[in-house]
């Protein structure tokens, strides 16, 4: 993922935008970057983050930065900020968001001779500079990003930093958030809203799919109306999003907190009879938490996360150092596991295989049983919209497995195992619920979720677990 934060100010921003950018540390863990512009000229600075964290990073460099206005991102993919120069003038660009056809719309722009590409990330062209290149296809920034929006597949949510302002535009169905702060003769423009308390901004308004508009200190101006349409990402609420953050003004922990409080009622009406509830920290904690609040069951902490040094372990690319990770940073409490019946709430189930391996140290330390409670249905398709690297292939994903191991074969319609309550579905969880060595599994419905996140199903984005998407086809 990524997350792109904007900072206009009648003073120096670059103190805002340093802790501001920080804030999205969750989203990446490859790439850091800030652009401020002087009065004069664009100043930027890059850093790959991989090893050493954001804020240190930046801390020396900032001390000696002047500007009014600024950009910043956290990328877990490409270095940003560009520097572009182009008929529209000069300006710097950030971009949060995927784009499917990246190769095909550089094989066109070679074609056309009217563009070539500098910024190379091994053989692949960096998305944010061709995201730039199609925007500087416009008579104007509003009719370039436009025509950007609607040539990619997948999403891009952009910011220009020029000495106009902070060009700002939320993605054509605004799978992203992007979410504006008001504090005095300042504003900020975040991805994630739990940058703004701690800075002293309060939540003026949220940027609508597709909308587009300028913002300066002195205020934000509206250059397109959003469109009707939205598919913001469900799995902000799941899981990427940060707990204390607000998308279309629903927070998401307390959206978790109705996912598993879901869950712990069914669990009730079924008389499952438990020791304690838990959550795989941290993201499975606030689920947890719900489900304890409805059912009765004491919430306990048989896994503490360490979390000082090691990221989250979904970003990295390599299986091998995802499971590393993932077993690295949860230390077990072996005197809380001993002799116990656990449900344990997680946020999702993608390969499964850090989560197989992390039971397995459950019943090795003495539990009797161990239930599942995913806040999320099985995940069967990757997406196609966002750089989201915990489905990348549909192939690994825990439920493909699972109904390759039932049939014995490779080719097979996944159609009949998403019907929540089919013979092939239960068919299908109960041999996750083997291959993963649980006691007990029962995911999320789609509907329910739906119900917890608090949004109609149609402005919500579930292409992960069904397959289907209105924008496919457009």
């Amino acid at each position: 993922m990524s997350g792109i934060v904007g900072i206009a100010s009648k003073k120096d921003c670059a103190e805002d935008l340093f802790y501001c950018t920080d804030y999205h540390s969750h989203l990446g863990t490859k790439y850091g970057g800030l652009a401020v512009f002087n009065g004069k000229v664009i100043e930027r600075e890059i850093h790959n983050i991989s090893e050493n964290q954001f804020r240190p990073q930046f801390s020396n460099w900032i001390r000696d930065l002047k500007g009014k206005t600024g950009i910043g991102v956290i990328s877990d993919y490409e270095p940003q900020p560009l520097i572009i120069d182009s008929h529209l003038g000069t300006f710097s660009i950030v971009h949060v968001g995927a784009v499917q056809n990246l190769e095909q719309l550089v094989e066109e722009a070679h074609r056309r001779r009217s563009a070539h590409f500098t910024e190379m990330g091994g053989s692949k062209v960096n998305p944010t500079e061709l995201i730039a290149t199609l925007i500087n296809q416009g008579d104007n920034f509003v009719d370039g990003i436009e025509i950007m929006q609607n040539k990619i597949k997948g999403s891009s949510s952009v910011m220009l930093l020029n000495g106009d302002g902070i060009y700002v535009a939320r993605d054509k169905y605004g799978r992203t958030p992007l979410v504006i702060g008001k504090r005095g003769n300042a504003r900020a423009v975040v991805s994630e809203s739990c940058a703004l308390p701690n800075t002293g901004f309060e939540i003026e308004r949220y940027l609508g799919p597709g909308e587009i508009g300028i913002v300066t200190a002195d205020g934000y101006e509206q250059l397109k109306k959003p469109g009707e349409e939205m598919q913001i990402c469900s799995f902000l609420w799941i899981y990427y999003g940060y707990p204390a953050s607000d998308y279309e003004g629903i927070n998401v922990e307390a959206a978790r907190y109705r996912c598993g409080a879901i869950h712990g009622q069914k669990d009730l009406e079924e008389n499952l009879e438990v020791d304690f509830v838990a959550g795989i920290p941290d993201s499975g904690t606030a689920h947890a938490i719900g489900y304890a609040n409805v059912t009765g069951f004491p919430y306990k902490r048989p896994f503490v996360k360490y979390s000082p040094t090691w990221q989250r372990s979904f970003m990295p690319q390599e299986q091998k150092t995802r499971e590393m990770i993932g077993k690295m940073k949860l230390i077990l409490n072996e005197e809380i596991v001993n002799g116990k019946r656990i449900v344990f709430c997680e946020d999702s189930i993608v390969r499964g295989t850090q989560l197989q391996g992390t039971i397995q140290r459950l019943f090795d330390a003495g539990a009797k049983e161990v239930y599942m409670r995913p806040a999320c249905p099985p995940l069967t398709y990757a997406c196609k919209f966002l750089n989201f690297s915990r489905s990348k292939s549909e192939f690994d994903l825990a439920a493909r497995k699972a109904v390759r191991d039932l049939l014995g074969r490779e080719d097979f319609d996944m159609a009949p195992y998403l019907e929540e309550g089919s013979k092939e579905y239960e068919e299908m969880v109960n041999q996750i619920r083997k291959n993963l060595g649980l006691t007990g599994l029962r995911y999320q419905k789609l509907c329910d979720m739906v119900k917890a996140i608090g949004l109609p199903r149609e402005k919500l984005c579930t292409y992960c677990w069904t397959g289907q998407d209105i924008t496919l086809s457009k």
